[in-house]
């Protein structure tokens, strides 16, 4: 007989037979080992998830719902979750990264809102001199962009980051949002007789412990537990779905994800405080022999567990024949809020709910890291030569321009795509006449010297691309990715980050309103750094779409720069230094800089906006200029802040916009900043073919087409060899 693994605990295995009273079968050890898996209860983080703020004035809260929801106006809704695969990934990159992308769709769909718009968050290793990273991260794109296209569904954003720390593994992170109208939401409820059904995709071995298997440190190549992705069955899964919802059909539904029918059904019986009777025999197999234990932990794609009543079986079971799906009858509901599951006559697992959707939460010790005291104190020597530096810089991998990304998804299907990937924020056009901007960020590098305040700005940053199309941020979605939970030194750093978003979040009134944490991130050569990766969703109700910069444009940098290179590409690429001090966010500053670049796009004073993060100005200033194949002429000298030659040119500072300005509306500008009490300078001009950056007597003088072809070709080439 052919199982899964059980990865129960001999103490889980005394506190599940203290809850029930008995000794647990077989079939009931399967489904809480799967349930109570780190991947899906959340065992170690949940008692300190509760730190971040998750209500809002627009967040919408419904029992049951695997996605956010956001109150668009006017009746509309936006729905948004973000997931990872991440053991997968590593181990079949291409299916790994396209299931990842599947999954969270259907958690989009099991609200009952149509999937508008996808981002990915990618970490890999060095792919300057690991073909294996080079494999991981060329597969993994091929199957995000293959299931994505398939659906129709644009892929509007994302983001890519090399580290060593990521070798010979993967972090696959995909965030979704869907749209639709508040009315038309699914309210997840169920009464005694309803009918549970099983809709979609087959249930194979693919996948089988899944669950367990990314709630562990990766030490092998685990196939079998990678799941099967099939976007043309989810596809039609998505068509019917948004039918049956339209003909009111559904009374409650989730996607089956980890641990397959196990956490499904344990996780919606404890939500809408019902009981199931599930009866194996009636799933429909991809495979005659399979058995209990298999059919119920078996993590294959495209599923969903629909509840309807049996008035409306007969229509939702038409609805799958057009549209070829099958749709299995699997059992019904009861009141007595236990999960029964039987084959035929044969009882084989009868537990409460409750007891398999609620792991014993864990209260794990944390301690300050050693290498926090171990960190390179080194301060690099001033070079003669700056313009190389940043000819370096443009070219290095965690820079250089993601086109050869993004153009291998198809970002404008579904026509609601205004604002294309390649700049700080893609937008989205809604149907009540407001815009939805999108983004996604992670910044392991300041992680892993100061986690709290490396966490807090990856959230400031995304928050800034998101300002800089003109929108104001809405919610948050957060997915905390750390190594092994057990490790009191790696605990301490998940609190750490997790204070820092909080307490950001709070400040600045940007409920979470989604999140995934996901453990044991880790291979035997050791843990991955801290990353948590931030997604943000800000609202509009007029687009701003960047003017290209023309002759004469002035450029105004505003925000402080100070001398906070800890973590910067300049000492991580250039100097090899792992240490020095994490720029720090100063929530005040942040909002008050946030609202006075709202405030100046509204009064349509600003031709284009760019945030300054990776590498820094002089980074940023080349952006501007590369993007708009046009030169400048700046002086740092004359914006805000009094740091060293190096740290002026490429710290990574906070709160920092660059605005390109036409001469007639600079004066409305500067009276606006300086009546805000915004620090800022006028940096310069446009104009020219050569970018000529002068700080403290040195200057950078660099061709733009010579910069802007090192920058764009760059990471093709590292991917090709």
């Amino acid at each position: 007989m052919r199982c899964c693994k059980l990865s129960l605990e001999p103490g889980e295995l005394e506190n599940l037979k203290s809850r029930i009273g008995r000794m647990p079968t077989r079939t009931e050890m399967h489904i809480v080992a799967a349930e109570w898996s780190e991947h899906c209860s959340y065992k170690s983080s949940k008692m300190h998830l509760k730190k971040l703020p998750m209500k809002g004035p627009l967040v919408i809260s419904e029992k049951g719902y695997d996605s956010g929801v956001l109150d668009a106006g006017n009746g509309y809704v936006i729905t948004a979750h973000i997931e990872s695969h991440n053991h997968p990934s590593a181990v079949e990159p291409y299916g790994g990264a396209a299931t990842g992308v599947g999954g969270v769709i259907r958690d989009i769909l099991s609200a009952g809102t149509r999937p508008i718009a996808i981002l990915d968050g990618l970490r890999f290793g060095d792919i300057s001199t690991d073909m294996h990273s080079r494999w991981l991260f060329k597969s993994a794109v091929s199957g995000i962009a293959d299931y994505g296209n398939c659906l129709g569904i644009p892929t509007v954003g994302g983001e890519v980051e090399f580290d060593e720390c990521y070798q010979n593994y993967a972090l696959v992170d995909v965030a979704a949002v869907g749209f639709g109208k508040r009315a038309d939401l699914v309210r997840n409820h169920a009464q005694k007789g309803d009918l549970v059904v099983l809709l979609g995709g087959m249930t194979g071995r693919d996948g089988i412990g899944g669950s367990q298997f990314a709630s562990d440190s990766l030490e092998s190549e685990n196939r079998s537990a990678v799941q099967i992705p099939d976007p043309f069955i989810e596809k039609l899964i998505i068509e019917a779905v948004i039918e049956a919802r339209r003909q009111n059909l559904i009374h409650a539904m989730k996607d089956l994800g980890g641990g397959g029918l196990s956490c499904a059904i344990s996780e919606t019986a404890d939500a809408l405080e019902i009981g199931m009777d599930v009866d194996v025999k009636m799933v429909h197999t991809r495979e005659q022999d399979m058995n209990p234990e298999e059919i119920m932990t078996s993590e294959s794609q495209e599923r969903m567990l629909i509840i309807t009543g049996q008035p409306e079986l007969e229509l939702l079971q038409n609805i799958c024949k057009k549209f070829r799906i099958s749709c299995s009858v699997i059992g019904h509901v009861t009141a007595d809020r236990q999960m029964r599951i039987r084959r035929g006559q044969e009882i084989l697992a009868d537990i409460p709910a409750g007891v398999v959707a609620n792991a014993s939460l864990l209260d794990l010790p944390s301690k300050r890291p050693q290498y926090l005291d171990e960190m390179d104190k080194r301060v690099p020597e001033q070079i003669n030569n700056y313009t190389e530096i940043l000819e370096r810089l443009l070219t290095s991998p965690n820079i250089a321009s993601r086109a050869w990304v993004y153009n291998q998804y198809d970002h404008e299907v579904g026509i609601r795509t205004v604002v294309r990937p390649g700049l700080d924020a893609s937008v989205l056009r809604l149907d009540n006449g407001r815009y939805l901007a999108l983004t996604i960020d992670a910044n392991p590098k300041h992680c892993h010297v100061n986690p709290r305040q490396g966490a807090a700005g990856c959230f400031e940053e995304a928050c800034r691309n998101i300002v800089c199309v003109g929108a104001r941020p809405a919610g948050m979605l957060d997915h905390l990715q750390f190594g092994s939970p057990e490790n009191p030194e790696i605990f301490w750093t998940f609190l750490e980050s997790l204070e820092g978003l909080a307490e950001y979040a709070k400040i600045l009134e940007i409920p979470c309103i989604g999140g995934k944490v996901s453990l044991y991130n880790e291979t035997p050569a050791g843990p991955i750094k801290p990353t948590p990766m931030i997604a943000i969703l800000g609202l509009a109700d007029k687009l701003f779409v960047a003017q290209k910069t023309s002759e004469g444009d002035s450029l105004i940098v505003l925000g402080d720069t100070k001398n906070e290179m800890g973590g910067s590409e300049y000492y991580e690429y250039i100097h090899k230094i792992t240490g020095g001090t994490c720029p720090a966010v100063d929530s005040a500053t942040s909002k008050k800089n946030m609202n006075a670049v709202l405030d100046i796009i509204d009064g349509g004073l600003v031709k284009s906006v760019h945030d300054c993060s990776k590498g820094g100005l002089a980074v940023a200033i080349s952006e501007l200029c590369m993007t708009s194949g046009i030169g400048c002429s700046t002086n740092l000298d004359d914006t805000p802040g009094d740091a060293p030659l190096d740290a002026m040119l490429f710290s990574e500072s906070h709160s920092r916009y660059l605005l390109v300005v036409e001469p007639k509306n600079k004066d409305a500008i500067i009276s606006l900043l300086k009546e805000r009490r915004v620090f800022f300078g006028d940096a310069g001009r446009f104009g020219g073919k050569k970018m000529r950056i002068e700080c403290k007597g040195s200057m950078i003088d660099l061709s733009v087409d010579k910069a802007q072809k090192g920058w764009s070709s760059s990471l093709g080439r590292l991917v090709h060899g």
